[in-house]
């Protein structure tokens, strides 16, 4: 036993054990806070969907209390199904991205979906239409006018352009076709000059050649605003217009001019290779275009039809929206309002705009942009923009919101597909498109009024 032991006072060894334990316990390292996981389901691949990463990833490292997990779960259509499966079962994401094809069925689906506006509210915090971009906020209100969902990755259709083929085709690259009847002419000389690649395709083809080429004319889709104003809307989009664009594919894939690919956005990448001179789809190909292309390119705006209107009308948006799922806890609501205010400020919307094609939704973000010469400087990125806010947004044109969107589609493209193929004439499949999507829109109509 040391000195200083044998002189201890009696229970001082006791004592001075206490103390010790006691600054051991003291200096122990403190458990961490729990931290609130909140789920993020989405269909953004590539470049756009890295991007999806980063914002989650900035926003954890911004605070302690929540951690955002996004989870790519496949295509937009698989994405929506995956959602409402998961919902059904109980294991529903916190927030699911949706297209906008499937607004109608979102809308309509009372006791999955908690309204932005509500979430918002509840965590002391704002959201309003007049917070974003007017024919933005039109397409994701609730019967009561507020956001049902919040505008993510918005988008519209525009003409993508190989400058280079057009130069090897004998065109002029610095003055570019805008209507469709220069957009027929020029895809014929780059197939009689390079008869082995694609002069003009495109994707999505009930998006581009039905719902935008209807609304950039401002011709109806559908009756009741397309579908905005009720669910007792019916379709009549197998006018005149339709009618004539259809024929006009049809006598140009019949040429070997225009290639029809499939129905969704796979043909993407024969643009992006430069198999493809001409290609209309959605400008948030900018991620993958812009990495990607190995040729001079460049953005131009929908085509259209002088002799249908003097000038073209608006788009209507593409892209997808956030929706917050029911039946989640009152921790986990606040801290997806907190992610979703993350995502309003102007540094996350500035991401978004600059990288991906997708356009800044809310009106801050883009007065900045506008403020700072981003658009002057990137031209390509403003065509989006300008689309859907170049004229004030008419009955026709302030969106779409039909139910069982996505079975309707399938219909369409079917309808188109017998037109390309010769087994109708496009009066015939548009009637028919028309036809078979009122008997689903129908259906629906029921199911909502139970």
């Amino acid at each position: 036993m040391s000195r200083a032991t044998r002189n201890a006072p009696p229970g001082g060894l006791f004592r001075l054990g206490v103390l010790i334990a006691g600054l051991l316990l003291a200096l122990r390292p403190l458990p961490a806070a729990a931290v609130t996981e909140l789920q993020f389901w989405h269909a953004l691949d590539g470049p756009n969907g890295e991007l999806v990463t980063r914002l989650a990833e900035t926003f954890n490292a911004s605070q302690a209390d929540y951690r955002v997990v996004p989870v790519y779960k496949g295509s937009y259509a698989e994405t929506i199904s995956s959602g409402i499966t998961a919902y059904r079962t109980g294991a529903a994401p916190h927030l699911l991205q949706v297209f906008e094809v499937g607004n109608g069925t979102m809308a309509a689906a009372i006791g999955a979906v908690r309204p932005v506006a509500t979430v918002m509210r509840e965590a002391g915090l704002a959201v309003t239409p007049e917070d974003f971009l007017p024919v933005v906020a039109t397409n994701y209100l609730d019967s009561e006018g507020g956001m049902l969902s919040l505008p993510f990755n918005v988008s519209s259709t525009v003409m993508w352009i190989n400058r280079d083929r057009f130069r090897q085709a004998g065109l002029d690259a610095n003055h570019l076709p805008t209507t469709w009847p220069e957009v027929f002419e020029a895809a014929r000389r780059l197939r009689a000059a390079d008869g082995e690649r694609c002069a003009l395709s495109s994707a999505w083809p009930t998006w581009v050649h039905l719902e935008q080429l209807s609304v950039w004319h401002d011709r109806p889709i559908a009756t009741r605003s397309n579908g905005l104003d009720g669910y007792d809307a019916e379709l009549v989009f197998n006018g005149p217009l339709q009618v004539r664009h259809l024929q006009n594919l049809v006598d140009l894939q019949r040429a070997g001019v225009f290639a029809y690919n499939d129905r969704v956005n796979r043909g993407e990448s024969r643009f992006v290779s430069g198999d493809c001179a001409l290609f209309l789809t959605s400008s948030s190909l900018y991620g993958k275009v812009s990495t990607a292309a190995r040729f001079d390119w460049t953005v131009a705006p929908m085509p259209f039809y002088p002799d249908v209107v003097a000038e073209p009308q608006n788009a209507i948006l593409g892209g997808g929206s956030l929706y917050v799922m029911q039946g989640k806890t009152p921790d986990e609501y606040r801290g997806v309002a907190r992610f979703l205010a993350f995502l309003m400020e102007g540094r996350q919307q500035a991401a978004l705009y600059r990288n991906t094609g997708y356009i800044p939704t809310t009106r801050a973000a883009y007065d900045d942009a506008v403020a700072e010469g981003f658009f002057e400087r990137h031209p390509q990125l403003h065509i989006a923009v300008q689309e859907l806010t170049r004229r004030p947004p008419t009955r026709n044109t302030a969106g779409l919101r039909l139910g069982n969107m996505l079975q309707i589609r399938d219909l369409w493209a079917e309808e188109l597909e017998a037109a390309l193929n010769g087994a109708k004439s496009p009066q015939q499949a548009l009637d028919d498109a028309v036809a078979r999507g009122n008997q689903v829109l129908r259906v629906f109509q029921q199911r909502t009024k139970k």
